[in-house]
């Protein structure tokens, strides 16, 4: 993974700057299409390409179980997980629903879902079958999050070389707003109580209980906050360090990616602690309804593209936006310019 992360460089300045130049001179007001511009910036300076395609496009949902469901923290059944991972394959979630919407494949991981699961469609990186308890202990040992990392680094590298050129993310597990929430909250040092949400529709005496499952996890296992890792193995998930990986992949394939709502964006902020730049390869798809997504989105430094109050996670959020994308990069090379319109361009007021 070290070598990984040495290789991850800076945005090609050049392009970016060239990018602007042909965005200046579409027949628009200077800057009119907003955030739709730094998208096309941002992706022909990861690419480094003036004319990025973004055609082929993937979610890749990380799978897996969070033994801290056996403190009564989900409103949902453990078999969920198991269940939700076979029918992704059936194309009957809202995830596949969305992602054809977009025209976008989906790469379903089985990273650590206590289940055997020999079905087509399906990836096999399981690491183990599940986490521990964080209430009673640590989720895994730190070499087990450091292979889930490792994991998605190589499902990306494995997308890429089919030719896979826009990225989302997205994940099923019972339980891992849980340890999204307890993750996030040692990474922000923001109080558990203001990251936990819901879930799947916890009752409010379902929410207390979550709160305080969290702070004992956080007081058991006393994880590092200058250690993302350290965070990760003591109080995450596999699905969550599964997705660290694909951010951190993202960015040494020079990948756009996409974080989806609560979960993903937790990986995000461990991809980021690990390296700070692979920040500028994510781009925030929504504002998800879980109320930590927020604060983890704030601690990123960013404004999510869209804020529809969504929670099904699965990498929905990612599927939707794929087709701002699309919008963006239809409008840098569709538009005529002043030149084809015959019409002087626009200047910028002093």
């Amino acid at each position: 993974m070290e070598k990984v992360l040495e290789s991850i460089g800076k945005l090609d300045e050049k392009f970016m700057a060239e990018a602007q130049v042909r965005l200046d001179s579409l027949t628009k007001p200077i800057g009119s299409l907003g955030k739709l511009e730094e998208v096309v910036r941002r992706i022909v300076g990861i690419t480094g390409k003036l004319y990025p395609k973004v055609d082929k496009k993937t979610v890749i949902i990380m799978c897996a179980d969070n033994g801290v469901v056996e403190e009564g923290v989900s409103s949902c059944p453990k078999s969920v997980t198991s269940s939700v991972t076979r029918n992704f394959t059936k194309g009957i979630t809202a995830v596949n629903v969305l992602s054809k919407c977009a025209n976008a494949d989906i790469a379903v991981v089985d990273i650590g879902v206590d289940d055997d699961i020999n079905c087509d469609g399906i990836i096999n990186r399981k690491i183990r079958k599940g986490t521990w308890n964080i209430a009673k202990g640590p989720a895994m040992e730190r070499d087990e999050a450091i292979k889930a990392i490792e994991a998605g680094i190589d499902i990306v590298r494995c997308l890429c070389e089919k030719g896979v050129n826009l990225l989302g993310t997205g994940e099923m597990g019972v339980g891992n707003t849980t340890t999204s929430s307890a993750v996030s909250s040692v990474l922000t040092g923001i109080d558990v109580e203001v990251m936990v949400g819901r879930g799947a529709g916890l009752t409010s005496e379902g929410m207390t209980n979550k709160i305080e499952v969290i702070r004992k996890a956080i007081e058991i296992n006393k994880p590092d906050p200058k250690d993302p890792i350290d965070v990760l193995a003591k109080l995450g998930g596999l699905d969550i360090a599964g997705l660290v990986g694909c951010f951190i992949g993202a960015a040494r394939y020079r990948i756009p990616i996409l974080i989806d709502g609560f979960i993903s964006a937790t990986a995000a902020l461990c991809a980021v602690a690990i390296k700070p730049e692979v920040r500028n390869y994510m781009f925030p798809s929504h504002g998800s309804a879980e109320p930590g997504s927020r604060k983890v989105l704030e601690a990123l430094g960013m404004e999510p593209f869209l804020n529809l109050d969504m929670r099904v996670g699965e990498g929905t959020g990612a599927a939707i936006a794929f087709q701002l994308i699309d919008c963006a990069f239809a409008a840098y090379t569709q538009m005529g310019t002043f030149g084809d319109a015959k019409i002087e361009q626009y200047v910028p007021l002093s």
